[in-house]
């Protein structure tokens, strides 16, 4: 147990998207005492990391996708739209936006997510059960140690914590927290180009454009100037988009060795999931690169030619992004049957162009860009090549040397805007608190793909034999290499909204489960018993009517936000778990113990909020909760 006594302490890494929405999560599904502590190393990326804090993103930078798809709440597709034509507070909102009427298929400004994470971790809070507490602190975890029943975590400059006064660390300015669970949400990893080694730190050179010092730059350009953007995807509209906003009129090119484009999302697009058939060819032994490439064109073309032969109603434009996201369940297989060696070289190579199969983006951003590539505009030029060296000028400008197909050449700009660059081979990443797990053998870098960090199901660490390092477990960023070998989800799906809403449920109720387990003496149930998860997949029929309802009542409990609808609920669980009298296909050695059940019952629950073979809009319906809480228009 954590220094509470009682009351054990979760300690959450990162307050930005992936750890304030398991922070919300485990304050709705905790039943008994619980200190929830959400540690934040940079005060303005609380409750929005890099992708949505407002120092970061003006007005102007709105959601690549549709505001209807950005609900923290997987089971509540329309809750975001909900909270911001009717919660937020407009107040200090530009008069453009203040009298917007959100929509499902229509845009919304990225900067006003963080207050709508704030707002739904405030509800959380304060609708939590009694004795589970929300402490949210300011401060950089720098190492972990292991001991009997969690960890020490070492913290640097840790304010703003006042539930105790935890002692010195080994370290100036630290502070050692003990933690009965950690989960780790430290988000995207900054990597430093190596063609801008030589410009590290010259006012012509951006070097993060969602900085406050990027977006004051980018403002105060002169209208006239040249521009070199490095990319060609979203951070390079989002710095495009804001000089033609504020009427650029200078060339602005954009540099990407790709040459990927996002497509325009049409203006009545909504989310939509397709059943297609097993791509055989993609199951065909693996020879080479080339062979496999081959294979998955063809393939590729004929379940695109199936989507538009059998949905003639849906939008060319889409088809790419449906024909993607139908394949996710059997890429795992495919992708199975690809050495290591060429698994990582294909996903290097067609990283972006993957992205972009899987998503677009609005026309809000899109249209402007579009606009400025037209020949009779012009203020916007594609380049295809990659860029190998920025070097300054006696000028002040800087010169840009760009390797394409027919060979290299050079351009100057007078600001050069790079790409956001993140670093996602762990080995590599310089975060003191990831280089001590990995250094430990808590954490080792993901070994099919060289993306993230070795997970299990529930998204805690492996070691470097496979087992569990502990009670110590991720969302987000560092599990993207898993995300892609376990459930076929490619570019940013992997690790962005869509990912961690599943993720943050399924972390939080193992965690949550797991400090149950240990107070009520079953610690070593999942080593005695690895499958105990499995053991009602399937009940006898004298069993099945009572474990459905029990399922049910508690997927309503966890979607529940309010405290008084979770106790209720919780009363009839118990008394439908208690009526049972224990479940026939448990093994013989495995205690018929009511504590046990719920544990059981409760995975269930997870896994049926977590299915992503539907829609939010139809999982809502096939859980039965149209009427519960919000009411879908």
């Amino acid at each position: 147990m954590g220094k509470t006594g009682a009351r054990p302490r979760v300690l959450v890494v990162g307050a930005g998207l992936a750890g304030t929405a398991t922070a919300i999560r485990l304050l709705h599904f905790a039943r008994r005492p619980l200190e929830v502590v959400l540690l934040e190393r940079r005060a303005d990326y609380r409750s929005a990391g890099v992708a949505y804090h407002r120092d970061g993103n003006p007005w102007d930078h709105v959601f690549n996708i549709q505001a209807g798809r950005m609900s923290v709440f997987r089971e509540d597709v329309l809750d975001f739209i909900n909270w911001a034509n009717q919660e937020a507070d407009r107040r200090d909102w530009p008069p453009r936006w203040a009298s917007w009427k959100f929509t499902e298929q229509g845009p919304a400004p990225r900067r006003i997510f963080q207050d709508y994470l704030d707002d739904r971790l405030a509800e959380a809070a304060r609708e939590a059960c009694p004795g589970v507490v929300l402490v949210e602190a300011d401060g950089e975890a720098l190492e972990t140690r292991p001991r009997d029943r969690g960890f020490e975590v070492t913290v640097r400059g840790l304010t703003s914590y006042k539930a105790e006064d935890p002692r010195p660390g080994p370290l100036a300015d630290t502070r050692v927290l003990e933690a009965d669970h950690v989960v780790l949400a430290t988000g995207l990893e900054l990597k430093e180009p190596p063609f801008a080694a030589g410009v590290a730190g010259h006012p012509a050179f951006v070097r993060d454009p969602y900085s406050a010092s990027a977006v004051r730059t980018l403002a105060q350009l002169p209208p006239d100037a040249s521009v070199a953007i490095v990319g060609s995807v979203l951070s390079a509209y989002d710095s495009a988009g804001l000089l033609l906003r504020n009427g650029h009129v200078g060339r602005i090119r954009l540099i990407s060795g790709s040459g990927t484009i996002f497509r325009t999302y049409p203006g009545t697009h909504e989310h939509g999931v397709l059943r297609l058939p097993r791509p055989g060819l993609l199951m065909e032994p693996y020879r080479d690169r080339e062979e496999f490439l081959d294979r998955l064109g063809t393939a590729w073309q004929e379940a695109r030619q199936a989507v538009q032969d059998r949905h003639p109603g849906i939008d060319p434009v889409v088809v790419s992004e449906r024909v993607a996201k139908a394949w996710e369940p059997y890429l795992p297989e495919a992708i199975a049957r690809i050495p290591t060696d060429d698994l990582r070289g294909l996903l290097d190579e067609f990283a972006t162009g993957l992205a972009a199969l899987r998503v677009g983006a609005v026309e809000y951003t899109m249209g402007i860009i579009e606009q400025a590539m037209r020949p009779q505009d012009g203020r916007v030029e594609l380049l295809v090549g990659r860029v190998r060296e920025i070097t300054p000028t006696e000028s002040g400008r800087l010169t840009v040397s760009v390797a394409g197909r027919h060979g290299r050449h050079s351009l100057e700009a007078d600001l050069v805007v790079s790409n956001f660059g993140r670093e996602f081979d762990y080995a590599k990443v310089e975060q003191p608190l990831w280089r001590d797990l990995l250094r430990k053998g808590i954490a080792v870098p993901h070994a099919r793909t060289g993306r993230g960090v070795e997970v299990d199901e529930c998204g805690t660490l492996l070691s470097a034999d496979g087992t569990p390092a502990g009670p110590i477990s991720t969302v987000g960023v560092p599990r993207e290499g898993d995300e892609i070998v376990r459930h076929g989800r490619t570019g940013a799906f992997a690790f962005n909204l869509a990912a961690i809403k599943n993720q943050s449920v399924s972390v939080a109720a193992h965690v949550v489960e797991q400090l149950e387990l240990r107070r009520d003496g079953f610690d070593d149930l999942a080593a005695r018993h690895p499958h105990y998860r499995s053991y009602v997949s399937n009940p006898e029929e004298a069993v099945r009517e009572a474990l459905e309802e029990s399922v049910e009542l508690e997927v309503r409990r966890l979607a529940a936000r309010e405290r008084r609808r979770r106790e209720a609920l919780e009363s009839r669980l118990n008394a439908r778990i208690r009526s049972m009298g224990g479940l026939p296909v448990l093994p013989a050695d495995v205690p018929r113990d009511e504590r046990l059940m719920r544990a059981v019952v409760n995975r269930v629950a997870v896994e049926r909020l977590n299915d992503v073979s539907v829609t939010p809009r139809q999982l809502r319906r096939q859980l039965g909760l149209e009427n519960d809480e919000h009411v879908e228009d």
